[in-house]
């Protein structure tokens, strides 16, 4: 039985660790007045946080047309039997819920669909994981029950410029908004039952960051194998100085440093910074 791995574009695998692990992507979209562009193929990180910057208007971001996962699964099934496809969380977009509609309309091989209940490369972490798992032989149960048991320490804390952009795509009460701009504090927020919710309310930057990493490190300072990552939007000084914190204080820890692309970036905002984790 032959399984395929699949994700979306919001796990920001870079290009050549998805060829080497054979991890399959479907891109979300984000649109620019009436221009819409798949993120990761048509726009890159880079050229999304310029184009943002020359534009009057926020963009907006749509998740993957049903037919567009049925053509891949359909592709996918030719040389597949079983696939497991990995999404972002289904409390900030119905990209999940489409891989399982899609997944009842294929035949020819049988979809598994799962929730990561979250994004960025923690979501990665997954397909990355699902991918090793699957080239060295595994089953599809004991590869989702794997995802499942990762899923009990995967956390993840990020910290925006202006919470207004959560807001306005819906990812964030107005009442919650409204007063973390009032207030000009830096909240903490994490994944908590699929949503974005805060964490703390924290009143400065480096008081945020501080924060995230005393987190990690009440993790991390039981000393066992641990997987993490620093995520920026054009805050790469920043995450390099974590990363190396982080390298050098705890050497039992594999961390690397990811980015917000397009789609979350839209919702997050230049500015955010953001760290994942879990125990391995």
């Amino acid at each position: 039985m032959r399984i395929a791995i699949v994700t979306d574009s919001t796990a920001y695998i870079p290009q050549e660790t998805r060829e080497k692990l054979n991890i399959h992507m479907i891109p979300l979209n984000v649109i620019f007045g009436d221009v819409s562009y798949r993120e990761e193929v048509e726009i890159s990180a880079e050229q999304f946080y310029i184009k943002v910057r020359e534009q009057e208007e926020l963009p907006k971001t749509s998740q993957p047309a049903i037919g567009e996962f049925v053509e891949l699964y359909e592709k996918l099934s030719k040389e597949y039997d079983q696939i497991v496809s990995i999404h972002l969380s289904s409390g900030i977009s119905g990209t999940y819920q489409g891989a399982i509609t899609a997944g009842e309309l294929v035949e020819g091989a049988n979809v598994f669909a799962f929730d990561s209940e979250i994004s960025c490369e923690v979501q990665g972490f997954y397909a990355i994981e699902a991918a090793e798992m699957a080239a060295a032989g595994k089953t599809v149960e004991e590869i989702i029950a794997r995802l499942n048991e990762m899923k009990q320490s995967m956390s993840a804390y990020f910290m925006v410029e202006d919470l207004m952009h959560l807001q306005r795509g819906g990812r964030l009460s107005s009442a919650q908004a409204f007063i973390g701009s009032l207030l000009q504090v830096k909240p903490l927020l994490h994944f908590v039952d699929t949503k974005i919710v805060p964490f703390e309310k924290i009143r400065t930057r480096k008081r945020a960051i501080k924060r995230m990493m005393e987190l990690f490190e009440e993790v991390a300072s039981e000393g066992k194998p641990m997987k993490a990552i620093v995520i920026q939007a054009n805050q790469l000084e920043e995450a390099q100085d974590m990363k190396a914190t982080i390298e050098e204080r705890y050497p039992q820890v594999e961390v690397s440093i990811g980015y917000f692309g397009p789609v979350i970036g839209t919702h997050l905002g230049e500015g955010s910074l953001g760290l994942g984790w879990y125990v391995k």
